[in-house]
């Protein structure tokens, strides 16, 4: 049995987790996760009246749990970008298969079902603004993958080499690794009225994603290169900036995730709506009642 000193798993006073600040009661079975803070009470604001069973914030991170229709739900905040989500999705499994009590791993394991709600930039011309599109491969510009081990067993490891090849990836960058959404989520929250498709999680809302302010970047053409690129019939649709790595760690830790974006941003337009607020509080309440 696996046993966790303080050094490895930092327990709050509370017997709360380091970051999140949330107790192991306080996490249900669903997760829907969110990079912004306020789009938490967003959620939050469509739970059966009186469920509400904690509403708990730490820095970015903050959790509110409650019941949809009489599920429960847990809406928990990442911030932006992958070295967020290494966090949450540690401190969610330790929440879910460790006893806070003994610091011993559970011998009977949780598999917790993951969501994230976000917005995205789409990299093909027929997906319009206001689209929801789902995340069936997540593409991790990112390298938080490459720190665990058994990276390269989950990984569709012709798609990464075909993709470096192909795009002229920076040879001195984190190489991508390709793993793939839960299809059995995938098809609950997607159904036949969503777009679904492959996508890049960047370590940058700039370079990384191939915009161009003050500094140039590496590959000019990299935008143009990855809008082109096929591999088995499988296209690149939009860019984003935390699916990789909820993919990737919550394969490897035995839970279900996924990731659908409402497209604000269309690359090859330069098109861009920042008014996409009423399309996400109608993408969530979807989310809702599928999850």
């Amino acid at each position: 049995m696996k046993t966790f000193p303080s050094s490895q798993l930092i327990i709050n006073a509370d017997g709360s987790a380091f970051h999140l600040h949330i107790r192991p009661e306080h996490l249900a079975d669903k997760i829907i996760l969110v990079g912004d803070q306020d789009r938490v009470n967003m959620v939050a604001s469509m739970f059966d009246e009186g469920s509400l069973e904690c509403d708990i914030q730490s820095r970015e991170f903050h959790t509110m749990t409650g019941k949809y229709h009489g599920k429960r739900i847990s809406c928990v905040s990442t911030g932006i970008g992958t070295d967020n989500i290494d966090i949450v999705l540690n401190e969610l499994d330790a929440l879910a298969n460790i006893d806070f009590e003994t610091r011993t791993e559970k011998p009977v394991k949780r598999s917790l079902e993951i969501c994230r709600i976000g917005t995205c930039g789409a990299m093909q011309d027929d997906i319009p603004l206001g689209a929801f599109l789902v995340s069936q491969k997540s593409i991790g510009f990112d390298g938080v993958l490459a720190f665990y081990k058994g990276r390269d067993e989950i990984a569709d490891l012709g798609f990464e080499k075909a993709l470096v090849d192909f795009i002229h990836y920076p040879e001195k960058a984190a190489r991508p690794y390709v793993v793939a959404a839960n299809s059995e989520l995938v098809d609950r929250i997607a159904r036949d009225d969503m777009y679904r498709g492959c996508t890049i999680a960047a370590n940058g809302f700039y370079g990384p994603q191939g915009r161009v302010l003050r500094c140039d970047i590496a590959v000019p053409e990299i935008n143009t290169l990855i809008s082109d690129f096929r591999y088995e019939g499988q296209r690149i649709t939009n860019y984003e900036m935390e699916g990789s790595a909820i993919a990737g760690l919550s394969l490897l830790m035995g839970h279900k995730a996924m990731t659908v974006c409402c497209v604000i941003a269309q690359r090859k337009a330069e098109a861009a709506n920042t008014d996409y607020k009423p399309r996400i509080k109608e993408l969530v309440r979807t989310v809702l009642e599928r999850f």
